[in-house]
């Protein structure tokens, strides 16, 4: 690889600025040097954020070829840099860019080369959504954490900030520098369909407190977190991604609610937060969501709330912000409203050009664009991007999957396990009085990652342990058949693990866990997503709350349930009863031990 000083030479102008040797500081001039080089298009470009297929920068399968160029007019995420001058590109496991540590670190050096190849290059902030839990992009080997939930079920400062150190280290080493990590809403809607366990829990100063230490860890680990949604997803049923979810508090709701962990992020320095695709009437009453309102971005968040960081939109592909205005018109309100970083539009050219036309038309003002991109300059500053923008070689096999790292996911883990209910008590288990188990239940799509479904993962981990563990997956709804063959296979177990996900009351999951209740053997429940189960299967005699199906939970959980560990996790949000869902049947802080 050429050094990072011959590469820049390639350039011309500002290259002698970004050659500077020393570290980068908070108080570095080379933004304010590169800025006033810079011609409208270079600017334009520094506010897009956008996937390109592949998973290496210049060769990717014909495959990936074909879908950048169906997509994006383009073969190549050099090709795309070299046409928008792009500021940032995401990476996600669909879109081929994450196989293995050395292959990222690869793209992420490509993408960078790329880049800096350009007459007066810049480097690019590489970003992912790296939530761990049910939202992961870089899978195994590198180490993967418990998701937001089980951590709020911990209650650890020290472990949230442990995460974002260490998760952080790893994505460094890969060339991601911003996490789009970690989730600031406040979970109070059990229906939420898309935030649910991504967040903290349902304590506003709780999940203050955990999105602050998770923010640090990641800075300490030199990668940019991202505190989202603003204003805050969490009391909506509908999904932003699909729809356009309305938020129903009032001003004063939103304060001691939603606002909370946002101003604890911002209180904590945190280098960016994202925008949510929700009308917030209370907060605007135009009917715009979030992501284009003025008075949301610039009145709340950059004047009241006081936040000079990177703004960046969610994905401006979904649902929630375009069922108003257009493609063309999106990335252009957004800026208006000011936000920093346009994240993953649709059509990039098209959003490309309409920020372009916008400006050479006067309705945007160019010093309102250089805004935007001096922040996103700083940013990459302090992120020493500007020195030191590619991978150290060493650092991706001594750093990411290190055992330390896995051996601080699984102590991690082992403090999140919930235990809701323990009737006689019948846990823990014993190989000795129930040497036989079998395993049965939901089988969602594994998490980037994991090794199976959770019926697989949970009965390999009983099987270390000294049981005979036999796995039985019965589906997200079984039918009468599937459901009839568990409860025959039952008869030979001592005791049937069953895990479940969202279970409704006419969920086929309820019926399965009822006819093996009535078979007398002995049923532990674990719910896999949602703690919510637990108030519709009052027949189990266990039920334990894991938070996801990822393998570090689900191993985490086989330990409890054979009492190697014991259950530590409180509930991080309250558990409604399932025939008045006005009275709390779990409320925040239950947990049983033994």
């Amino acid at each position: 690889m050429p050094s990072r000083r011959t590469v820049l030479a390639a350039g011309a102008g500002v290259t002698t600025a970004l050659a500077a040797g020393g570290p980068a500081h908070a108080d570095d001039r080379r933004p304010d040097e590169l800025l006033a080089h810079m011609t409208l298009e270079e600017k334009v470009g520094q506010l897009f954020v956008s996937r390109a297929y592949g998973h290496s920068a210049t060769a990717p399968d014909q495959a990936d070829i074909d879908a950048n160029l169906r997509e994006l007019g383009v073969r190549t995420a050099a090709e795309l840099l070299a046409r928008y001058r792009l500021g940032g590109i995401i990476y996600f496991a669909w879109a081929h860019n994450t196989r293995d540590p050395r292959q990222i670190a690869d793209l992420s050096d490509g993408i960078q080369r790329a880049s800096l190849q350009q007459p007066r290059g810049l480097p690019v902030l590489i970003s992912t959504d790296q939530e761990h839990g049910a939202v992961c992009r870089v899978g195994r080997p590198a180490s993967l954490f418990p998701g937001a939930m089980a951590i709020g079920a911990g209650g650890s400062r020290a472990d949230a900030r442990t995460l974002g150190l260490l998760a952080g280290r790893e994505l460094k080493a890969v060339g991601i520098r911003q996490n789009y990590s970690p989730v600031a809403d406040v979970n109070v809607n059990p229906a939420n369909p898309v935030i649910g366990v991504r967040s903290f829990g349902a304590d506003p100063a709780a999940v203050a407190t955990l999105v602050a230490a998770e923010a640090e860890g990641y800075r300490a680990a030199g990668v940019a977190a991202t505190a989202k949604h603003f204003p805050g997803h969490g009391d909506t049923a509908v999904d932003s991604h699909t729809g356009f979810p309305v938020i129903t508090h009032s001003r004063e709701e939103w304060e001691t609610l939603d606002a909370v962990p946002f101003r604890a992020a911002i209180a904590a320095g945190i280098e960016s937060l994202m925008t949510a695709h929700i009308l917030v009437p209370a907060l605007d009453a135009s009917g715009d969501p979030a992501t284009l309102s003025r008075p949301i971005v610039t009145g709340i968040l950059r004047e009241r709330l006081g936040y000079d960081g990177v703004v960046v939109t969610d994905a401006l592909d979904m649902a929630g912000v375009r069922t108003k205005y257009g493609d063309d018109r999106v990335p252009v309100l957004a800026l208006k409203a000011g936000v920093d970083q346009l994240l993953n539009p649709p059509d990039l050219d098209v959003a490309w050009n309409a920020v372009l036309k916008a400006v050479q038309d006067g309705e945007l003002a160019e010093r309102r664009l250089d805004e935007s991109v001096l922040r996103i300059l700083r940013l990459k500053a302090r992120l020493g991007l500007f020195d030191e923008p590619y991978v150290g070689p060493a650092d991706v096999g001594r750093t990411v999957g290190a055992p330390e790292h896995l051996a601080a996911a699984d102590r991690i883990a082992e403090r999140t396990t919930t235990l809701l209910v323990n009737e006689g008590p019948l846990l823990p288990l014993s190989p000795r009085t129930h040497p036989r188990l079998l395993v049965v239940g939901a089988d969602p799509a594994s998490p980037t990652g994991t090794t199976g479904p959770p019926t697989g993962v949970l009965a390999a981990a009983l099987t270390a342990l000294g049981f005979t563990a036999t796995a039985l997956a019965t589906g997200m709804a079984p039918s009468a058949e599937t459901i009839a063959g568990a409860v025959t296979a039952a008869g030979g177990a001592d005791a049937v693990v069953v895990a479940t996900y969202n279970v409704t009351a006419a969920d086929a999951q309820r019926t399965l866990v009822r006819q093996l209740a009535a078979t007398g053997r002995p049923v532990v429940a674990v719910a896999v997503r949602n703690p919510y189960d637990v108030a519709q299967l009052p027949f189990v005699r266990a039920c334990l709350a894991a938070y996801c199906w990822t393998d570090v939970e689900l191993r985490a959980a086989a330990r409890v349930i054979a009492g190697v560990a014991g259950p530590r996790g409180k509930l991080p949000v309250p558990v409604r009863r399932a025939d008045d869902p006005t009275r709390v049947l779990y409320p925040i802080g239950h947990g049983l031990t033994y």
